[in-house]
């Protein structure tokens, strides 16, 4: 009788480029749209419109792109940092690392000697890897990839951004600021009920609360803009 291979994939593999993602395309569409409403608001014509829209989609990718970047390349250092220590102490003390092992799985709830099995076994066969996964809390679905955070992040950028700057060019002046505002709103809806249902979370969650926060950012530019548009 042929045994069936047991194939499973989980959504945590997917946040690395997840998180990077939805924050890129979220951040493209709420800035720039914010960015054009309050401009909008304070009376500008279509062309300054336009043009602080088109600023706003080229300097955002390239601020997530060099964002993400750095902040990964953090976590990544420290990783690398905390995996060196392990190395020089498996290999300067590896009985004291078989006894952090074992207690690492008496804790977790193994008999004594169940624990030190489990630990001899591990270490014979993949010292370091086994320390990173149960010591140090590091696998390979949650290591740090700061070039893929930071490409990922500028292009789902620049496509979020890309929405609300084709909305404003596409109509008239009179009726940017409300058809950017509901294209915008609308987007939102979308986004978080997609980033929730890749992430196995509630769609309705999701879009509630990045729907939220996208329409309180632009009532606030559309207040500053306001104002400062009245004074001029």
């Amino acid at each position: 009788m042929s045994r069936r291979r047991h194939n499973e994939s989980h959504l945590i593999a997917r946040i690395g480029w997840l998180r990077a993602a939805v924050l890129g395309a979220n951040d493209g569409i709420l800035s720039t749209a914010s960015l054009i409403v309050g401009v909008a608001s304070a009376s500008g014509d279509k062309d300054a419109i336009v043009v602080a829209g088109l600023a706003g989609l080229v300097a955002g990718a390239m601020s997530m792109a060099a964002g993400e970047y750095v902040s990964v390349s953090s976590q990544a250092d420290t990783e690398a940092a905390d995996i060196a220590k392990e190395t020089a102490e498996l290999r300067d003390d590896p009985a004291g690392e078989l006894a952090e092992l074992t207690a690492i799985y008496k804790h977790r709830g193994l008999s004594d000697d169940l624990a030190l099995q489990e630990a001899q076994s591990l270490t014979a066969a993949d010292a370091l890897g086994a320390h990173k996964r149960d010591e140090l809390g590091l696998s390979q679905e949650m290591e740090a990839r700061p070039a893929q955070a930071a490409a990922v992040s500028a292009v789902t950028f620049a496509l979020g951004a890309a929405l609300p700057l084709v909305v404003a060019v596409a109509l008239p002046q009179s009726a940017i600021l409300p058809g950017v505002t509901l294209a915008t709103l609308a987007a939102l809806v979308v986004l978080g009920a997609v980033g929730a249902s890749a992430g196995g979370a509630s769609l309705w969650r999701g879009a509630l609360r990045v729907t939220l926060w996208g329409a309180g950012a632009m009532l606030a530019t559309a207040v500053v803009g306001w104002l400062f548009g009245t004074v001029v």
